[in-house]
């Protein structure tokens, strides 16, 4: 099993009390409302680098020895972990090759490139952080550089879990509840290492998203497992296995955890920006999204949710809309048939569509057929709950109509 106690994570606040900010902890009448108790959230997203992840970079890079320093560093990223890998080697003067998926957002890449200066070469390749960690891991072999995991090190796992100590320094007790995002498990077993140490009866949950659960699957086979598909939309948390380390803590510990669609992480996200001000990557909302849906709290409890990070780029709001729309049920799609004859949209407009639903997408998908033209349609409902009585209306209007599934392949097609 891991080597790793409250005292090593203890003494990694040491280390890091002049490098990491020690973040606010704020209270939140929204959050506080929808689970039904008093929610503080752990504004982590002000890190220097806008995340948790330098706590862990740093722990582990300012402990190598001067021969390790020499050969310099190797590591893989979805985003944040470069960006504390980054600020940590330009801080100490050591120089890192930092591997990224082509699914890290641009700003990501800019950032880490501007944390680090002279002192990083950015390497993209793969579409998965799983694949750039593949070729971290080779380049770390081959080169003898020192390779920095994300989460998968007792030193990288310490300094995530200094979350905990100051979460309850700055509450002034434990929390009832604890809410942390999950993507390899790193920070999770940082802060359940700490908290069942110091404060077992915290209730700690780790909250992954539902199209990259790999700490749920490999709990429950047992070991770490690679899943076969992933959902990379939430990218700071889009991991297909769990890391080995991690998976140990956590095991020994026993953990509850939840998994939270993606559909959701976006709705969050736009409540954080629209009525709080606060801009959330989808990972830094994962854990706040399970309030009040997954998860509730009893009258007079407190529950602290980890905001981990907010490196969010701004061209994703598009699709970050789209998703949280799917998911309260408002957008919809469908291949719909038309007779070619006159007023056959029309008659869709006036007796098929509610007074409150709008048209957002309309394009004809063949048109070699002189009988019948397919049309794709997406609809934005002025009320989720009126999608029967709109399917209701389809049948009777005679038109030949397909509602396209959001999981199916034919949605990621045409969509």
């Amino acid at each position: 099993m891991t080597e790793l106690t409250a005292a090593d994570i203890d003494a990694a606040a040491t280390n890091l009390a002049d490098v990491v900010r020690r973040t606010p902890l704020q209270a939140n009448a929204r959050l506080s409302e929808l689970a039904g108790g008093s929610v503080l959230i752990k504004r982590e997203d002000l890190q220097p680098v806008r995340s948790y992840k330098l706590r862990g970079a740093y722990n582990m890079i300012s402990q190598l020895s001067a021969e390790e320093t020499r050969l310099g560093v190797v590591a893989a990223s979805a985003g944040n972990h470069g960006q504390g890998v980054a600020y940590a080697c330009a801080r100490l003067k050591i120089k890192a090759r930092i591997f990224v998926p082509t699914t890290t957002p641009r700003q990501k890449r800019d950032r880490m490139i501007k944390l680090g200066g002279e002192y990083i070469t950015l390497v993209v390749t793969g579409e998965t952080y799983d694949q750039a960690s593949k070729a971290a891991k080779l380049d770390a072999a081959e080169s003898g550089a020192v390779l920095v995991p994300a989460f998968d090190d007792p030193r990288v796992i310490a300094g995530q879990g200094t979350v905990a100590g100051e979460i309850v320094y700055q509450l002034g007790k434990a929390p009832d509840v604890l809410l942390v995002p999950v993507g390899g498990g790193g920070l999770l077993a940082g802060c359940l290492t700490w908290f069942r140490a110091n404060y077992p009866a915290t209730r700690v949950i780790g909250i992954e998203p539902a199209g990259a659960a790999c700490l749920q699957a490999a709990i429950t086979a047992g070991h770490p497992v690679e899943l076969d598909d992933i959902d990379t939309f939430v990218d700071g948390a889009a991991v297909s296995r769990a890391g080995d380390e991690p998976y140990q803590l956590v095991a020994a510990h026993g953990v509850e955890l939840i998994s939270v669609p993606e559909g959701q992480v976006c709705h969050e996200m736009l409540d954080l920006y629209q009525v709080d001000g606060i801009i959330a990557e989808p990972a830094g909302a994962l854990a706040l999204a399970a309030l009040g849906r997954q998860v509730r709290l009893n009258p007079g409890q407190t529950a602290v949710a980890i905001l981990s990070g907010g490196n969010n780029d701004v061209s994703r709001y598009a699709e970050i809309v789209e998703r949280a729309l799917i998911w309260e049920g408002r957008k919809h799609y469908f291949l719909v048939s038309f007779p070619q004859e006159p007023g056959a949209l029309r008659r869709f407009l006036d007796e098929v569509l509610g007074p409150d639903d709008d048209v957002t997408l309309f394009e004809y998908v063949k048109r070699d057929n002189r009988e019948i033209g397919p049309a794709l349609i997406g609809l934005e409902l002025g009320n989720p709950a009126e999608l029967r009585a709109l399917m209701e209306r389809m049948e009777r209007s005679n038109l030949q109509a397909e509602k396209i599934d959001p999981n199916s392949p034919m949605y990621r097609f045409l969509i």
